[in-house]
């Protein structure tokens, strides 16, 4: 988990890759498919409920982004917990570079995407009461799962590795 930009669907499919599991990402449980994506809110029962469905009954899988406050269900069935940081402003290099990728050649609502930097950007300020560092720390306090924290400056090579090479039994 980490702010959005910070890389965690791209460690999440490294490791599944790596272990042969099933990826899962959470925007895609909880955003209802439509075109322009991210539009609608699926229900938080129907949320859980269909990650019940897809993965969790799997003996092993990795999933990417966030969950607080709402599949604390599916948290409590994980192993581990590995939290991203990464550089604000590098944060937002990446997310409109993978922006760029995602519209090649598709119209796009200029708006929504300058509300949805808006949103990424405050991650960071202490002062956002949404998806925030403030939130993500706190919610992980909360966890009894061992926590990895990485900067995800790294290469996704070495997130990897430090990864497979993390014992939880050691302090990170």
């Amino acid at each position: 988990m980490g702010a959005s930009g910070s890389g965690t669907s791209t460690l999440a499919r490294a490791l599944a890759d790596h272990w042969s599991v099933p990826h899962a990402d959470a925007d895609d449980y909880f955003w209802v498919p439509s075109d322009p994506p991210y539009g609608h809110k699926r229900d938080e029962v129907a949320r859980v409920s269909l990650m019940r469905e897809v993965f969790v009954p799997r003996e092993a899988w990795v999933l990417a982004g966030s969950v607080v406050g709402w599949g604390e269900a599916v948290v409590e069935e994980c192993d581990a917990i590995v939290f991203l940081t990464l550089d604000p402003d590098e944060r937002l290099r990446r997310l409109e570079e993978r922006e760029v990728h995602r519209r090649a050649g598709r119209s796009f609502d200029e708006d929504a995407w300058a509300e949805f930097l808006d949103w990424a950007g405050s991650y960071d300020d202490p002062s956002f009461d949404g998806r925030s560092r403030v939130l993500h720390e706190a919610w992980l306090t909360e966890r009894p799962q061992p926590v990895l924290r990485l900067d995800s400056a790294a290469s996704p090579r070495a997130l990897v590795d430090a990864v497979l090479d993390w014992s939880p039994d050691t302090p990170a």
